[in-house]
């Protein structure tokens, strides 16, 4: 385990909780890992066994986590044998989780227009991160969330009861508890979802961005999780703006603790080019040093 996170990262049996299954083969998993809640942060994933005849982990986002009830929260879709183990696992059973790994989000209160983009199985650390700067004093924090999937999305959408000035006509489909909690969000799908803005996620926010003055995007900050190639997009989008962007990137790791260097990723650092690993050193990495966005 590398050095800088000895005593923050732990290793926990956690009971199963909850396992809610959603459409296009995505599931939601609770369990109780208090040790890991108490420590997670947006941006910060587990290492979760899947089943016990299957020796490799796999990384999964956390979503949400609950420090005084000692649950944590991610979001999954089946993709190989692994993952569709964990699907079968049932309340009352035990998976171990180690965890939380890696940096996270750094929201700046100088910057209080939080832009949350996330796609895919990017969504879930873009809801945990809403969800701490909804509980934060330290700004008058405005966060707008923005998701995009080309499957169902893993809740009931519905119109959101939230107006958003700048949002496309038509573009009124939310997720539900963000809305309940005061959260502006819209959604984004090339599927023709009701509600739905027609393109791409990315697409969605430089339209809103674009109806934005000087002083208004100088409070911005776009936080952004996603496919790889979503995550490029929304790196020339924060330069275009002139925003600054931090992206949680997603890279398939072996031992998600620094030590195997197999997820390492070329970033610009003062000192120069250097090859930092997700797991550890990231995976919310500044976007302008991973993404040399013209």
């Amino acid at each position: 385990m590398n050095a800088g996170h000895r005593g923050t990262i732990f290793l926990e049996d956690a009971r199963v909780l909850e396992q809610k299954a959603f459409d296009g083969n995505q599931y939601v998993i609770r369990v109780a890992a208090p040790k890991c809640a108490a420590r997670a942060e947006p941006g910060s994933f587990v290492h979760i066994s899947c089943d016990p005849t299957i020796p490799m982990r796999r990384p999964l986002s956390i979503m949400r986590a609950n420090a005084r009830e000692g649950w944590v929260e991610m979001l999954y879709k089946v993709l190989g044998h692994g993952l569709h183990a964990l699907a079968t696992r049932k309340p009352g059973e035990t998976v171990s989780v180690l965890g939380p790994i890696g940096r996270g989000f750094t929201p700046h209160p100088d910057k209080p227009r939080a832009l949350l983009i996330g796609g895919g199985v990017g969504i879930p650390p873009m809801i945990f991160l809403a969800e701490r700067l909804r509980e934060r004093t330290d700004a008058r924090w405005k966060p707008l969330v923005l998701m995009g999937s080309e499957i169902p999305f893993p809740f009931r959408t519905r119109p959101s009861q939230i107006l958003v000035a700048g949002m496309p006509a038509g573009t009124i489909a939310c997720m539900p508890m963000l809305d309940e909690w005061n959260i502006p969000s819209r959604l984004a799908s090339r599927s023709g979802f009701p509600g739905c803005y027609d393109g791409f996620v990315t697409q969605l926010a430089d339209e809103w961005l674009a109806t934005l003055g000087p002083a208004e995007l100088a409070e911005v900050e776009i936080f952004t999780c996603g496919p790889t190639p979503m995550l490029e997009v929304t790196a020339k989008l924060a330069r275009r703006y002139g925003v600054a962007c931090q992206a949680s990137l997603e890279e398939f790791m072996a031992c998600a603790v620094g030590g195997c260097a197999g997820c390492t990723v070329l970033v610009q650092t003062p000192e120069g080019p250097a090859m930092k690993r997700v797991c550890v050193d990231g995976p919310v990495f500044d976007a302008y040093t991973v993404f040399n966005a013209a």
